[in-house]
């Protein structure tokens, strides 16, 4: 039997995992890097003021109502009806837009954290994949009622999923849910660059009404102790980390980067969390710059699972920052591949990203 840390390691490619709709719903809380975010754990910097003032507004929205009171005497009489705190967002939604790496996602489990009752907080694309799964009807009757419903990465990628998200963000606010998202790009800019059809943006400032932007200024925390492009390792090098993992007791994947592109295509993104499972180093070898948008977004898509799981990545060939070729780096999703390549900086540094 071969010893060769390469024939022995498993490989992601062999995994093909179909999460169902429950299991979906099971996965909509924070994660596990966010399991104790809370609104005094956010160091908001003191060159950026918009960092302190969005993890206040967002305190007031998260602060329960103050409990209503009795008027007349001894509080014997007409129940007042509650106050809700001055300095609280009037509208039922509060939308974070800010460039990657300045703490959205922190003050948004922060969030979640502060709030009581029925909550759920996702990606976008968690969203859509849960109606795929469930039926439209089926997701507003496992959604609705909830206190509060988090957005991640708010990032449209065509009408039809634009529009779906209008249509549940205001089926949910109307029975009382409240939401907030995150994104890269302000509500009333959804689909700059990307899309064309006039009666689009109708569906996008409907979206825009029910919310209150909070701009946040700075700068990428990610890179603030990083320099240069992504780790890559020699042959001999990435050899020695399989070993070393597998010493270690713990597991390490071994894929060809072009084989992994390929598979991603076979497994929906919703899914791609399952590929993950129990997985503690991520390698991949030989790898190359992509030409493909497609296979570009699946495989940013795959990156955000991976960042959320915290998994660090052992990778050789080309550096996995400069993948993305073919003029994608000037078209519309540009926003997506600089956040995924600060992601990939960092998950490639020589120690766990933290």
């Amino acid at each position: 039997m071969s010893t060769d840390p390469l024939h022995s390691s498993p490989r992601l490619v062999d995994r093909r995992p179909d999460i169902s709709g429950a299991e979906l719903v099971a996965t909509l809380v924070p994660p596990p890097q966010f399991d104790h975010a809370t609104f005094d754990s956010y160091r908001p910097d003191p060159q950026h003021p918009s960092q302190a003032e969005a993890r206040d507004t967002l305190r007031a929205f998260a602060e329960p109502e103050p409990p209503a009171s009795r008027g007349g005497f001894f509080g014997f009489g007409r129940k007042k009806t509650a106050e809700p705190r001055p300095d609280a967002p009037t509208r039922p939604g509060v939308y974070l837009d800010g460039g990657f790496g300045v703490g959205k996602t922190h003050l948004l489990a922060a969030t979640w954290h502060a709030t009581a009752g029925r909550k759920y907080f996702g990606t976008f694309i968690q969203y859509t994949a849960l109606v795929g799964a469930l039926g439209y009807s089926g997701a507003v009757s496992v959604l609705q009622g909830a206190r509060l419903i988090c957005i991640d990465e708010f990032e449209l990628d065509d009408p039809g999923d634009t529009m779906l998200m209008t249509r549940l963000i205001g089926d949910l606010t109307k029975t009382g849910s409240r939401i907030v998202a995150t994104s890269n790009t302000p509500p009333n800019a959804l689909g700059e660059g990307r899309f064309a059809a006039a009666d689009f943006m109708r569906e996008i400032q409907a979206m825009a009404d029910r919310f209150v932007t909070i701009r946040i200024d700075g700068s990428d925390y990610r890179q603030r102790d990083l320099a240069g492009e992504a780790v890559t390792l020699s042959d001999d090098a990435y050899r020695f980390a399989l070993a070393d993992v597998a010493a270690a007791g713990e597991r390490m994947t071994d894929d060809d980067f072009g084989d992994l592109v390929a598979h991603l295509s076979t497994v929906h993104p919703s899914s791609y969390v399952g590929i993950l499972d129990g997985v503690q180093t991520i390698g991949l070898r030989d790898v190359f710059e992509l030409t493909d948008q497609s296979a570009a977004l699946r495989f940013v898509a795959f990156i955000d699972r991976v960042y959320d799981a915290q998994i660090p990545i052992r990778a050789t060939g080309a550096p996995l920052t400069t993948i993305f070729g073919g003029g994608m780096l000037d078209g519309g999703y540009r926003k997506k591949y600089l956040r995924c390549m600060s992601r990939l900086n960092a998950l490639t540094a020589g120690e766990s990203p933290a």
